[in-house]
């Protein structure tokens, strides 16, 4: 069984050119607010190694951490709502873009949604691009601890329909209760092995 991933802060970026090389990267991309840093901080055992924060758009740059083995795991900022200048919002989309259509050593995207309220239409949007480019990507749904389990059935079937995907093919977790991080822990291990 995979134990925490052990994660240091490397560096924040505005464009792909400021990034180090890697021999091995995945990419946590979502909504706003899902819980992207939150998961990332689960994942090491750690407290604040990614920055959390109760108000969207926290993250706003492209915040790289490192493995021993010198593979990378990428949190990028959120799409959708966010408390941040219009602009800016702006700026993030060609920076996410740009960052998962060049990035060379990406091995796995994993995009999150939010398991309690399902794919919104911007979740949609994203799947449908990356698809549309190619990009290898796995659904994780976060906070699976705030689903009822007499609703989890349901919801699994909802969500997957949603999201084009069978229910068994996306990893249902949660970062306040642990659910399935080893699971998560488990496929980043296969992907980042170098």
């Amino acid at each position: 069984m995979p134990g925490p991933l052990a994660l240091t802060f490397r560096v924040s970026a505005t464009q792909l050119g400021q990034l180090p090389d890697s021999p091995a990267e995945i990419a946590f991309v979502g909504r706003s607010n899902v819980g992207k840093s939150s998961l990332i901080n689960a994942l090491a055992n750690r407290r604040q190694l990614a920055r959390v924060s109760n108000t969207p758009g926290r993250t706003q740059l492209i915040n790289l951490f490192t493995l021993p083995s010198g593979a990378t795991v990428v949190d990028l900022p959120g799409y959708g709502y966010a408390k941040a200048p219009g602009n800016v919002r702006a700026s993030w989309r060609a920076m996410i873009e740009g960052y998962l259509l060049d990035r060379e050593p990406l091995a796995m995207v994993y995009v999150l949604v939010d398991g309690e309220i399902g794919p919104t239409p911007l979740d949609v949007q994203m799947l449908d691009w990356m698809r549309a480019n190619e990009l290898p990507h796995t659904v994780v749904a976060t906070k699976w601890d705030k689903v009822k389990s007499s609703r989890r059935d349901t919801r699994r079937r909802e969500l997957a329909a949603k999201c084009q995907l069978e229910p068994g093919d996306i990893v249902y977790v949660s970062a306040a209760k642990n659910t399935n991080l080893d699971q998560l822990r488990g496929l980043i291990d296969l992907h980042l092995t170098v």
